[in-house]
């Protein structure tokens, strides 16, 4: 459990760089008490008492409701959460009960890792390790999402991903980038993000200049 702490606050250290104190991390770091929380709800989640499972999930509901209204960050117990997971903010953060996350994700304000189904099953996304989700942006339904992706501010992701794509716009786009996005994922450097819609306007005016040049030579 002291171990599980530790990293969550030298991580929140690593990604923030507003963050001074170990103490302030605990009093307003909403990311921070709604991912330690959730480590404790998801264990007793899963934890196994027999006929007394139905009286566990529902305890873990109930905590999950109180951190929610504390944090503004609802993460449901069920949901799975590998090492390093930040959230910066965290204001309307919504992850669902399927969702399944890897390592060294970040994700921002106003996130959404929703469903798009009514079935009792994997509804909710998978997303892999070295992730950033922009802020206010959705990845809906049970799809995957790769290694080192970064996903724009207010971009709807309902499709897979694979692994080294930036994806922007809505729905979301996936844009292949040259090299490698370890460096530019792990540093949260979100104004190398791609601008998809002004790269498209940019070659949509230089063919109609191009054909209105040809047009006026005959």
């Amino acid at each position: 459990m002291f171990r599980t702490i530790n990293r969550e606050i030298n991580n929140v250290k690593q990604k923030d760089p507003a963050c001074q104190t170990c103490f302030g991390i605990w009093l307003y770091y909403p990311g921070f008490q709604a991912v330690l929380a959730h480590r404790f709800l998801h264990w007793l989640w899963n934890l196994d008492l027999g006929i007394l499972n139905p009286c566990i999930k529902f305890l873990a509901r109930f905590l999950q409701y109180i951190v929610k209204i504390i944090t503004n960050i609802e993460i449901h117990p069920g949901a799975s959460i590998g090492e390093s997971f930040f959230i910066d903010h965290g204001s309307g953060v919504v992850i669902g009960e399927t969702t399944i996350i890897g390592d060294h994700v970040t994700i921002y304000q106003g996130v959404t890792l929703g469903g798009v189904s009514t079935k009792k099953e994997k509804r909710h996304p998978t997303l892999a390790n070295h992730i950033v989700l922009g802020a206010g942006a959705k990845v809906l339904g049970n799809i995957e999402i790769g290694d080192y992706v970064q996903v724009g501010a207010n971009s709807v992701v309902v499709k897979d991903v694979p692994s080294n794509s930036t994806v922007v716009g809505i729905p979301g786009r996936i844009i292949k980038m040259d090299g490698d996005l370890k460096e530019i994922i792990d540093k949260l450097e979100h104004n190398k993000t791609p601008d998809y819609i002004g790269l498209t306007l940019e070659k949509m005016q230089a063919r109609i200049d191009d054909l209105e040049s040809r047009l006026s030579k005959n």
